[in-house]
């Protein structure tokens, strides 16, 4: 496993410690998510959802792949994964939310 410096850490950490910012990588623990789906699972306006899913892709922490209309969002860091998995268990079963309009919620 490679090492990290303390600033490199410590910015992780900073990264992980907002609690919207921590639900939205729990969710996309699960397997991929758009904005739609992350904004009906949080309850927040797609701007809110959009702000932090910038600050988490500046970090390259996620990546978002565009499918259509909608843009995928997925982790790419393992670091972040293990630490998650560590800080909130397993990751749960992904799920589909009825006033989702997402495709894959829609079943589409």
């Amino acid at each position: 496993m490679e090492s990290i410096s303390y600033k490199e850490a410590a910015a992780v950490f900073q990264l992980l410690s907002h609690p919207v910012r921590l639900h939205i990588l729990d969710e996309l623990r699960r397997g991929e998510a758009c904005v739609c789906h992350l904004q009906t699972i949080l309850q927040r306006p797609q701007a809110y959802v959009s702000q932090h899913l910038r600050v988490l892709r500046a970090a390259a922490v996620v990546e978002g792949q565009r499918n259509g209309l909608n843009i995928y969002y997925h982790i790419v860091d393992d670091r972040v994964l293990r630490l998650l998995a560590e800080l909130l268990g397993p990751a749960q079963d992904a799920r589909s939310v009825p006033i989702c309009p997402c495709p894959s919620c829609a079943g589409d």
